[in-house]
């Protein structure tokens, strides 16, 4: 399921004069695995433009080699 199919599975109750939003949790599930690919893709779209604007240099471009950090990653 789509993010957007998510959102649109998305059911409105009232409770204590306030207007809720229900979802079910798989759809929950899926909105936020979308949104993250969302963010993830913008990441890596800002990533190539700074090699792109350095010339394709990567020590320009702020990138660092994976043998400075990869015991960092986990």
């Amino acid at each position: 399921m789509s993010g957007l199919e998510a959102l649109q599975s998305a059911q409105f109750a009232t409770a204590k004069g306030r207007r809720i939003v229900v979802i079910d949790a798989e759809d929950w599930e899926a909105l936020i695995e979308w949104l993250e690919t969302v963010e993830d893709r913008q990441i890596a779209r800002d990533a190539f433009e700074e090699l792109k604007t350095a010339g394709g240099d990567r020590t320009r471009a702020g990138w660092l080699e994976w043998g400075v950090v990869k015991g960092e990653v986990g």
